[in-house]
């Protein structure tokens, strides 16, 4: 197996490319999305986002983020249209955050960070038998990233906030059924999209990202929540959750679409 890898000085991204060459490579995510240089694409089909019969499972902190998982068995919790042929499975959904308001999210707009984003992970599972298959191939995996900014209180969150108290610790997991994600969306569904990599090692170039334009709030007392978390287990000395992020990659030539006009 690889190194194990953090956030910290000694094992965070600037490192990262010692075990992960992949690292550097064409199409690393994320990235600053610069308003004006996105191209609008009239091709874009609207997004389809179909989280009706909602599967959660559980809730667990790997020791990097907290995640919530689901049933993936079948498409019922999915996504299709965008840039995509096949609807995509819903498998997990996370997020990152700083130890302010300044930062946090890993993609930024314009250069403006967010204090937070979440990542809702799906694969491919009409072309691929299995998650890992998907999240090794070029088209496996769709990632859509939701910006948190700061405002108030998000009334469906506080089910999860509420839940983060039973997974302060790495390598803990509680049941955590019937959230339905949807909840953890804007209103408006347009997006940007590109092709990138998973953001935490590793770093497969595997993934379509939907990056929404609109912003969710949630309250500063939500926030704080998830900066209780730990990134060490209940025996480690406690290092705080925060600053969970990979900072902005570069472009390399590739062109972000819009699926609105600027």
């Amino acid at each position: 197996g690889h190194r194990s890898w953090g956030y910290g000085r000694d094992d965070g991204p600037s490192e990262w490319h010692k075990s992960y060459p992949i690292a550097q490579g064409n199409r690393q995510s994320p990235i600053n999305i610069v308003s004006a240089r996105a191209v609008y694409d009239p091709n874009l089909k609207p997004l389809i986002i179909s989280y009706e019969s909602c599967t959660s499972l559980n809730i667990s902190n790997n020791g990097h983020s907290v995640m919530v998982e689901f049933d993936d068995a079948d498409d019922k919790t999915a996504i299709s249209g965008g840039p995509f042929e096949n609807p995509f499975r819903l498998k997990q959904f996370h997020f990152h955050w700083g130890t302010k308001h300044s930062q946090g999210s890993e993609h930024t707009i314009d250069g403006k960070p967010f204090p937070c984003e979440l990542h809702l992970v799906h694969w491919n599972a009409r072309k691929y038998p299995t998650f890992g298959e998907a999240a090794a191939a070029p088209d496996g995996l769709a990632v859509v990233g939701v910006f948190l900014e700061i405002g108030k209180e998000h009334a469906k969150m506080n089910r999860l906030t509420d839940a983060l108290y039973m997974v302060k610790f790495k390598g803990t997991k509680a049941p955590f059924r019937s959230f339905n994600p949807k909840c953890l969306l804007p209103l408006s569904l347009d997006y940007w999209t590109y092709l990138g990599s998973l953001t935490t090692p590793p770093l497969n170039e595997s993934v379509t990202w939907i990056v929404l334009k609109e912003p969710i709030r949630i309250s500063e007392k939500q926030l704080e929540k998830f900066r209780m978390l730990l990134f060490t287990s209940e025996e480690d000395q406690r290092i705080q959750m925060v600053n969970n992020f990979r900072p902005t990659q570069p472009l390399k030539g590739r062109v972000v679409r819009a699926s609105f006009k600027a």
